[in-house]
């Protein structure tokens, strides 16, 4: 009988911009997350963390300087961010 090897989690780092940083409280944030997480995925963890985040009219992923859709894949070593909506005039 073989093992059961689980792959290990990920760190991501992840930058926080706007309102989305005065929610968490700080302008990065450490969260690990299962090895294949998706954009999605941690947005999905992100609201449950922090219920606030869920009430922004939208919320974009960027991962290495370009938008994510649901499906992007997040690896340990990208630059993820957390972008809100943006107003002004």
């Amino acid at each position: 009988m073989l093992p059961n090897y689980i792959d290990p989690p990920m760190n991501l780092k992840i930058a926080l911009f706007g309102i989305a940083r005065e929610i968490v409280g700080q302008s990065t944030l450490e969260v690990a997350a299962p090895a294949g997480q998706s954009a999605r995925g941690l947005l999905v963890a992100l609201h449950a963390q922090y219920p606030a985040l869920a009430g922004l009219s939208s919320l974009a992923v960027a991962v290495n300087n370009e938008y994510a859709t649901d499906d992007t894949p997040l690896h340990e070593r990208d630059e993820i961010a957390l972008i809100p909506p943006v107003s002004g005039g």
